[in-house]
């Protein structure tokens, strides 16, 4: 839509906002209070008081530039010229008038009210999901059967969406207040500890059998609605744009799917659901904090500063003194010993002509110091974690893998070549596993390891420690040199093992 087109379609809500809007809006009701009918002057006039027929004709002319009415020719029958004048310009509503003084009568009904929500509705889409899934595959099912079940959900579904939205407004709007009392609080209290956990426990229970039957029934809806399309075109055969019922088109499966299910990486209305009510709950721990501060003193005093300038605006000049002293222990000033400065006020200045202070804004609005608003979420980074972790993991396992073939090619050659850091810590590793599980046991007269092996199989790298008298192993590595008496070390892969000496 481009802008021009945007720009005419907001003017039909220019009736709204002038002086004149509430005759305005009595006007509209007319109109809407028939279907397919146009009306002139004098039909109009007979349904409104206080209005002459000059008037109502510039509101009708003003109404059709606007765009909520429309001109309609018909056969006039007057009695003169003046009613001839008067009736021969007829006015019919327009789509985008109907639908907007539709919705102003619907926020001037019930704007203040809690609108209930209808949980019991989850259970019939649920039910109506189920029972298309049974049907949409089977070649016997009758097209209307499908499309009045299709009809049926999608208006189930959307009671239950708009009431949700409506009584969430309706909760932010009564829950961003200050000034909740001891009889309100308990009252809120128990709607968000009832109402709403019931609301969020038969969401969360049944969301995910919507989804998972969504799903199911995903791959089958193209040819479900070329099916129903075929058997009912409705108005799709025209050559205008048509607004097609709900559920005729695969946006408005999408736009279900998307209310239970995160299908676009922004989080589901479930989601959002969760999180609303968390909010309503962190509102009403802050009316509780309050209220715990006014029953210990620490309570605004906004009611009784606005008590105060009530007294002082209905008071006479010099009583309003006696009130600031009264109530501000505003005493002249004295000064004992202390040298009069510049910015010292004489005491016998009047606190009504003498200078000004400044008085922070939310100790003025609010009556208190407190800061407002709650602090920053603190951020996670629960995913950044989990991919360190798995990098580390990695890198972990490659220097392991390069230490295992670094063994391998320097066997035998150990006393020769330096082994890194990773290399010498394997070994150091393996070393550790072998000696304990070693058996020591003597042998004739001398002493021997039995036992003395360990093995990394992930790595295919084996240790075998044997036991010599007089033998000398030194490992070099960039850390250092570890020498090793009367141990003798082999080194092997996985399937064919190599000796390696000292």
């Amino acid at each position: 839509m481009d802008g021009d087109e945007t720009w005419r379609r907001l003017g039909a809500y220019s009736y709204l906002s002038v002086p004149e809007r509430l005759e305005y809006v009595a006007i509209m009701r007319v109109f809407c209070g028939t279907l397919l009918a146009d009306l002139a002057v004098p039909d109009v006039l007979a349904k409104l008081d206080g209005v002459d027929a000059d008037t109502l004709t510039g509101r009708l002319e003003q109404l059709v530039k606007w765009g909520n009415l429309l001109r309609s020719s018909h056969t006039v029958k007057a009695s003169s010229i003046t009613e001839y004048q008067r009736s021969r310009s007829r006015y019919q509503l327009s789509k985008p008038g109907e639908r907007i003084q539709r919705d102003v009568d619907g926020v001037l009904a019930s704007a203040d009210a809690a609108r209930e929500v209808s949980s019991e509705l989850l259970a019939l889409v649920e039910r109506g999901l189920r029972d298309l899934d049974e049907r949409v595959g089977r070649p016997d099912v009758e097209p209307r059967e499908l499309l009045e079940r299709v009809s049926t959900l999608f208006v189930q579904f959307t009671e239950f969406a708009d009431s949700v939205r409506d009584f969430y407004a309706y909760l932010g709007q009564v829950l961003a207040r200050y000034d909740l009392d001891g009889a309100e609080y308990q009252g809120f209290k128990e709607l968000l500890l009832d109402y709403v956990e019931a609301i969020t426990d038969e969401v969360t229970f049944r969301a995910p059998r919507i989804a998972a039957l969504l799903d199911g029934l995903w791959p089958r809806l193209p040819g479900m609605l070329e099916r129903l399309d075929a058997h009912a075109r409705g108005l799709s055969a025209l050559d205008a744009r048509v607004q097609r019922s709900r559920g005729r088109e695969l946006a408005d499966w999408e736009g279900l799917r998307g209310w239970f299910a995160d299908v676009d990486g922004q989080g589901s209305q479930v989601d959002q659901l969760r999180d609303a009510a968390l909010r309503a709950m962190r509102s009403l721990l802050a009316n509780a904090k309050r209220m715990l501060r006014s029953a210990s003193g620490e309570m605004s005093r906004r009611k009784d500063l606005l008590r105060l300038a009530k007294w002082f605006e209905e008071a006479a000049p010099e009583d309003a003194h006696d009130i600031a002293v009264a109530a501000f222990g505003l005493y002249g000033a004295r000064h004992l010993g202390v040298a009069p400065g510049e910015d010292v006020v004489p005491a016998s200045t009047s606190w009504w002509t003498g200078p000004v202070v400044e008085v922070p804004v939310s100790l003025r609005e609010r009556g208190s110091r407190a800061q407002r608003g709650r602090a920053a979420a603190v951020e996670d980074h629960s995913a950044q974690k989990r991919r360190l972790r798995e990098a580390a993991r990695e890198r972990a396992a490659a220097r392991r893998a390069a230490a295992a073939d670094e063994l391998r090619s320097v066997s035998g050659r150990f006393a020769d070549v330096p082994l890194t850091s990773a290399g010498l810590g394997l070994l150091l590793e393996l070393l550790a596993t072998a000696m304990g599980n070693a058996r020591p046991r003597r042998d004739g007269g001398g002493f021997d390891l039995e036992g003395a092996r360990s093995e990394d199989a992930e790595l295919g790298v084996r240790l075998t420690v044997r036991y010599r008298a007089g033998a000398r192993t030194t490992l070099r590595s960039a850390d250092g040199d570890l020498l090793l008496d009367d141990l003798e070390l082999d080194v092997a892969g996985a399937s064919a093992p190599v000796e390696v000496g000292a």
